[in-house]
This record gives C-alpha cells, sequence and structure tokens, in this order.
C-alpha cells in the first residue's frame, strides 16, 4: 500500500504547523522510537495511577520487545507515522479484525508530547480512516482505558461513540466506533 495522506498545514499559537503523514515499516527507526514513546507513557500513566510507580526498565524492554506490530504489516494492515516539520511525531495503525464484515481496528494513536494541541492527531485520525477504507474497511473500533481522557476526547471530537465490547484485552475498559463514509469519486 502506498497511501499517503496530503500535507496538512493546521495553526498553533506559534504559527502554522505542517504535519504530513503515510505509511511506515513496523521496524523502522521512527515507528520503533514512537513505538517505546508510547507504550512507556501508557504503561507509566498506568503504573502511577495504580500502583504509584512509573514501569520496571525491565518490563519495559520486555513488552516493547514482545509487541512485533506484525498485525499491522500489508496486505492486512498499515502503520502511519505523522511527521511535523518532517521530524516523526506520532504514529497510528490499522489492521483488519473482520474483513468479511469490512470492520477494522485503530491500534497506537500518540502524539508526542510537546507536539500536542496543534492539529497531528486530527491528521492522523483522518489517514488512519482513509487506510482503513483502503484496506476495505466499513467500520472502524478501538479500545483504550477510561483514565486516558485526552485519547477519549479526541475520538468522541472526531465522530467515534461509545460501542459495546468487541474484546476482552487485558486493559480495555471502554469501546468506541464510527462508521466509515465510502470516499466520494
Amino acid at each position: 500500500m502506498t497511501h499517503t495522506h496530503a500535507p496538512t498545514e493546521q495553526l498553533s499559537a506559534g504559527g502554522a504547523v505542517s504535519w504530513t503523514v503515510g505509511p511506515e515499516a513496523v521496524g523502522s527507526p521512527a515507528a520503533a522510537a514512537l513505538w517505546r514513546a508510547y507504550y512507556t507513557e501508557v504503561s507509566d500513566r498506568y503504573y502511577l495511577l495504580h500502583e504509584g510507580r512509573t514501569t520496571d526498565p525491565e518490563e519495559l524492554e520486555r513488552e516493547v520487545a514482545a509487541e512485533t506490530g506484525d498485525d499491522l504489516r500489508a496486505p492486512h494492515g498499515v502503520l502511519l507515522v505523522a511527521r511535523c516539520g518532517g521530524e516523526p511525531a506520532g504514529t497510528a495503525g490499522v489492521r483488519m479484525v473482520d474483513a468479511g464484515s469490512g470492520i477494522a481496528e485503530l491500534k497506537r494513536v500518540f502524539v508526542r508530547e510537546g507536539l500536542r494541541g496543534k492539529g497531528g492527531a486530527g491528521v492522523l485520525l483522518g489517514a488512519a480512516e482513509d487506510a482503513a477504507r483502503a484496506l476495505g474497511a466499513r467500520r472502524i473500533v478501538l479500545d483504550t482505558r477510561l483514565d486516558l481522557v485526552e485519547a477519549r476526547a479526541l475520538y468522541t471530537r472526531h465522530g467515534y461513540a461509545e460501542t459495546e465490547p468487541y474484546n476482552d484485552g487485558m486493559y480495555a475498559e471502554v469501546w468506541y466506533a464510527k462508521e466509515l463514509a465510502p470516499v466520494a469519486g
């Protein structure tokens, strides 16, 4: 898949910010660094909330290494990397979970902390939805945790609605879905 999302200019307090989004190999240095940043943040947040500590470094290394991202490889998935001013800044993955009913799952939505609030997450979601359509999806689903309130607000702002559980993931506490309108053409 050679799907790319056109550069998008988003205004921020500091002026125009240029975002581009395109597919990236799961094992690329940019994808690996973004996966590590994503996992570190969500894991630390979980442990700080529930146990008052950050993630044990050995656990972090074990979990980062264990998640190969194979489900985000063609032909049934894609990993997208957003770049801000050309630098890797965020990621989103899409994988087909049920091709027969046209259902894709959104995974690993993340924007680096210093670049949040500058439009990148919305650009990533739009590109992920386009990628899901290109994979044949008519509906996109995701799961998240209740404490990730910023992510939940983002999904709601972009038309995702809470739905019934579709999996029993260990950290899945709330599920969202969005019907994907066909690409106008």
